[in-house]
């Protein structure tokens, strides 16, 4: 077998997302046929560890190699990554923004249980509560351990969960109040971002303060965005501040990954009916109407309420619709991330 043999199989596999074989599309960035130790090299621009479409590609590359007496050695890279200053987390493959129009959707919650769940998937995750005004992610996964620094005065993220967590309330008292103006945010969170030893990372999450303030400006200039992540509730108002964050992306030309519609309905637990509190479809009606993924639907329900106040997050639960919901929400999440990736690779 020859790399010509190799690459003809590979034009069997399809990219569900991009709708073409990953040799046309340019994916195959490097073939190499051992033919001493029966093994094929294959190196794929694939971008998005765990995520479930990437993890099929993978499959049916395998699959094509079934029927020969070579083994398949795959390697998974996107050449160049999305950022033009390497320096900047340069042991980060993607860097997901999780953010909202408005204040009281449930974006830390969607923020901490994204993370929680990528980390259960497998995925190497870091969480940056860059909320400066208003940081409450180490209460949600009940981080009692303080950042540790070495003698070169780097920062240690503590770990929760398989998640490495850096937030301003390590460096703040619980009842101090925060007052920031806006060259205060961008020196600390770049020092945030520059001093901590995140380490090599599939995911970084990053829970923004709601709004289109200094904070979203500042990680917009200097931040290797993958993309970002829209959490509104269902009702109008909700959803016309979610519009304002869309148009904030879009000016600075970042990806949006999708929409989620948190509290999008209530299950009575003792009638077992459900109830559109908050009105029903309202998010996934503002994906539609601006082309973009519907990521998920988040019900109401109080174990979200109980996991945040307890510090664990309800996607790690089992026997739960409402972890079903989160985890679903995630690999959705990673399938975006991944579509972002292979195309920027494709140059599609």
């Amino acid at each position: 077998m020859n790399d010509d043999a190799v690459r003809d199989r590979l034009r069997a596999v399809e990219d569900p997302d991009l709708g073409d074989d990953i040799d046309s599309l340019g994916l195959v960035n490097a073939v190499e046929v051992d033919e001493e130790a029966g093994v094929v090299r294959i190196s794929v621009a694939l971008g998005a560890p765990y995520s479930p479409h990437e993890t099929d590609i993978a499959a049916k590359i395998r699959e094509q190699f079934a029927d020969t007496d070579y083994e398949v050695d795959l390697s998974a890279s996107i050449p160049g990554g999305l950022s033009a200053d390497e320096d900047v987390l340069p042991g980060v493959k993607n860097v997901i923004a999780v953010a909202s129009g408005k204040g009281g959707v449930g974006k830390s919650t969607v923020a901490v249980n994204l993370a929680a769940g990528l980390s259960k998937l497998g995925a190497r995750v870091g969480l940056f509560d860059a909320d400066v005004y208003g940081p409450n992610v180490p209460r949600m996964v009940s981080a009692d351990e303080a950042p540790q620094a070495t003698g070169e005065q780097q920062i240690v993220p503590p770990e929760r969960y398989g998640v490495k967590l850096m937030s301003m309330a390590f460096l703040v008292g619980e009842d101090d109040p925060v007052i920031w103006r806006g060259p205060m945010v961008h020196k600390l969170l770049t020092q945030l971002v520059e001093d901590v030893q995140w380490g090599e990372l599939d995911y970084m999450i990053l829970d923004l303060p709601p709004g289109t303030g200094d904070t979203q400006l500042t990680v917009l200039q200097t931040l290797p965005l993958t993309g970002a992540v829209i959490v509104t509730t269902p009702q109008d108002v909700a959803i016309d501040d979610a519009r304002k964050g869309l148009q904030m992306f879009g000016k600075h030309d970042t990806n949006v990954l999708g929409i989620v519609e948190n509290m999008s309905s209530f299950r009575c637990p003792d009638c077992g009916s459900s109830h559109d509190i908050f009105g029903t479809g309202g998010g996934e009606a503002f994906a539609a109407e601006n082309d973009l993924p519907f990521l998920g639907g988040i019900p109401l329900d109080p174990a979200v309420r109980t996991g945040g106040d307890g510090g664990r997050p309800v996607v790690l639960e089992e026997d739960s619709e409402t972890a079903d919901a989160f985890r679903r929400l995630t690999e959705n999440v990673a399938d975006m991330a991944g579509v972002v990736r292979r195309r920027e690779a494709s140059g599609r």
